[in-house]
């Protein structure tokens, strides 16, 4: 249960009063999972001070930024969570696709600092993780390590990064700036955004250090229970503001690509509430839930090549794959002034649209897309509304833009070249490469975990299995509250409760 972060008591009370004398040294408050669900339960005292914060600082405050409630300046605080609606003379569908902007969280302007927070903030207050003497390791393909190195720097302790050296040149920029020493805090594992099984094996070999506490994010139930909890609460927050203002509106699906599979948790959360459908996504290079297959692909923030264990397959109802094409060129289109003006100009998309879409990176293009596959193949119409997150913004991938200029439009991108990636990502979306899960394709898809969960990271086969059943994924709901008890006596302890 520890390496999966489940556990909900003191395991070492010496890590665990090492931890207290260096947060009471530090300044440091943790922030309870019920205030970043529902940051009005944050004191006004902390909110007055933290306008006076930079969001991208490694500074303790922004700890209570580690939510989707901040403002377009990212200082202040908003009542509904950011998001754009897509406009239709994109989407080309009749049912309205919303997404929640990822690039408003604080530090590495991602939502993958919330799953980073959730996966160490447990570990701090059960003693299993030692600020002193332990070293945060963080595999991730991109945006997970740097949540990781972003917390564990707010933390006072020493955060290492795990990542594929053919991630974006950003991301390492990014690392450069943040670890303690970037010639041992940052290592680069072969391989591209699919090659997450080297990762594991790197994490296996710094494991044998026990100085080494390993993050694995896709093991990692607080990774889903955040995204359960946080982020469900953030959709269904902004489809309430919705259906206030068009009463009648139906919350049909939650898309999600994969990836570590927390963020597709926020999915049992809308289901439980409204009826929603969960759809998976995975890149088409790499169809491992459809096809049971691999392979190798960029649209970087979705590793694969395998089925995470925190991720709930008995509780999704559709799987759909996405092509790197598809991100690759739809990241041209919205970001290079010839795709813009012709957005502009031949399609009658909004400017207030077009300001708002440099918050869409790669892997939420591939939201967006997957989105619009949905909706073409229920025939949703206007009183029906699909979700899903850009998880990042497009200031990520400035490189691999490059890259796709040159190796997929011979370095020039005209209006000719944006007229082509419109009709074919976009006018011609069409339902291909998607399936509506039976319980027979539940349980394949399940049934393909337990080669990595199993038989290579020795996970016990009756905790394996006991995810099959609904009631497993209800009663990990439990833990949140015992933790958030636990975050408050831990403050209590630091003397930084009474801030």
């Amino acid at each position: 249960m520890a390496r999966l972060g489940l556990d909900h008591a003191i395991a070492d009370h010496s890590h665990y009063d090492h931890s207290v004398e260096r947060f009471r040294g530090a300044g440091i408050l943790l922030p309870t999972f019920a205030q970043l669900a529902d940051p009005d339960r944050i004191p006004s005292a902390l909110k007055e001070a933290l306008a006076g914060i930079d969001p991208d600082a490694p500074h303790p405050l922004n700890l209570f930024r580690v939510h989707w409630f901040n403002a377009a300046d990212r200082r202040h605080g908003a009542d509904v969570p950011v998001a754009v609606e897509v406009p239709k003379e994109l989407t080309g569908v009749r049912a309205r696709i919303v997404l929640l902007l990822g690039d408003r969280f604080p530090m590495i302007r991602a939502h993958k600092v919330l799953a980073a927070y959730a996966c160490l903030a447990p570990r701090i207050v059960t003693g299993q993780f030692d600020p002193t003497t332990h070293r945060a390791i963080w595999p991730s393909t991109g945006n997970y390590c740097r949540g990781g190195v972003a917390i564990s720097r707010i933390m006072n302790c020493r955060g290492v990064a795990v990542l594929p050296e053919g991630m974006s040149r950003e991301r390492f920029e990014w690392l450069e700036r943040w670890v303690a020493e970037p010639a041992t805090d940052i290592i680069r594992t072969p391989g591209c955004e699919s090659n997450v099984k080297e990762i594991y094996d790197k994490c296996a070999e710094l494991e044998a250090d026990p100085a080494n506490i390993v993050f694995n994010q896709f093991c990692e139930f607080g990774n889903y229970l955040a995204h359960y909890l946080c982020t469900g609460r953030a959709l269904e927050r902004v489809f309430q503001k919705l259906e206030r203002e068009a009463p009648g509106l139906r919350l049909r699906a939650f898309v999600s690509a994969t990836g570590s599979a927390g963020t597709i948790g926020a999915g049992d959360y809308l289901k439980e509430r409204h009826g929603t459908k969960i759809v998976a996504v995975e890149a088409l290079e790499c169809p491992t839930l459809l096809q049971n297959g691999f392979g190798d692909h960029n649209i970087q923030g979705i590793g694969d090549k395998h089925v995470p264990l925190i991720h709930n397959v008995m509780n999704t109802d559709l799987v759909a794959a996405v092509s790197d094409a598809a991100t690759d060129s739809l990241g041209l289109l919205l970001n290079l002034p010839a795709g813009r003006n012709y957005l502009a100009s031949r399609r009658a998309v909004a400017s207030s649209f077009l300001e708002q879409a440099t918050s869409l990176g790669l892997s939420s293009l591939c939201n967006l897309v997957a989105a619009i596959k949905t909706a073409k193949y229920f025939d949703w119409g206007p009183d029906d509304v699909v979700v899903s997150v850009a998880t990042d913004g497009a200031e990520m991938y400035g490189s691999e833009r490059q890259k796709a200029l040159e190796t997929r439009f011979a370095g020039r991108f005209d209006d000719l070249a944006a007229a082509e990636v419109f009709g074919q990502h976009l006018l011609g979306c069409a339902t291909d490469h998607l399936l509506e899960l039976r319980e027979t394709d539940r349980h394949r898809i399940f049934n393909l975990g337990y080669y990595t969960w199993v038989e290579q990271q020795h996970v016990p086969l009756a905790t394996f299995e006991a995810r099959r059943d609904q009631k497993f994924w209800q009663d990990l709901h439990a833990i949140v509250p015992r933790w958030d008890e636990m975050i408050a006596e831990f403050n209590q302890r630091t003397g930084m409760a009474a801030v």
